[in-house]
């Protein structure tokens, strides 16, 4: 087929000048944005962070971080929760010990920072026997070939921190029977 025999002859407008080509395809690196537009954005992110901050407090699966999801996991934190913990002393004791340094006797410090001491002797055995705890109980709950490897460890941790602090919240009350 030749140009003649073509139906369309040329494409019907001039070839356009590479500076006018490029001109056309730049574009800002950084949007020309209002103030308005932006505080609207930042209001919209904030929203967005507050909704999940909630939603992790409460325990939501999808607001959670990788540690904390799934059932065993929510199972774990459950059993932690429905127990008192030595480990909700550590922080309080600390402060305690803290002050008692102030006082100006030897007796008293020596004394205070050997309760310390107990006291961590204390949080590692209840901590083990806390992950120990979870362990047995999940496996009975959800099958012992089942077991999550690291629940005892994570239910040791959370036995640590003290009640009011932990996230998400405890959402058992303390003393709970858990149905296995």
């Amino acid at each position: 087929m030749t140009q003649e025999d073509s139906p369309q002859v040329g494409k019907g407008r001039p070839t356009p000048s590479r500076k006018d080509r490029e001109l056309a395809r730049k574009r800002p690196l950084v949007g020309d944005r209002s103030k308005e537009a932006k505080r609207v954005d930042n209001e919209k992110v904030r929203a967005d962070r507050q909704k999940a901050r909630q939603g992790m407090m409460a325990g939501e699966e999808r607001y959670l971080g990788a540690r904390d999801k799934g059932p065993q996991r929510k199972f774990a934190r459950d059993v932690v929760d429905a127990r008192f913990t030595a480990g909700e002393l550590v922080l309080p004791m600390l402060f305690l010990v803290v002050m008692l340094t102030f006082i100006d006797s030897y007796e008293i410090q020596l004394i205070a920072l050997f309760a310390m001491w107990g006291v961590f002797a204390i949080v590692a055995v209840d901590s083990f026997l806390v992950g120990k705890s979870v362990k047995k109980k999940t496996a009975t709950k959800f099958g012992i070939e089942n077991v999550e490897k690291g629940l005892a460890w994570y239910g040791a941790m959370r036995s640590i921190q003290m009640r009011s602090l932990r996230i998400p919240k405890p959402q058992v009350a303390r003393f709970t029977k858990l149905e296995l």
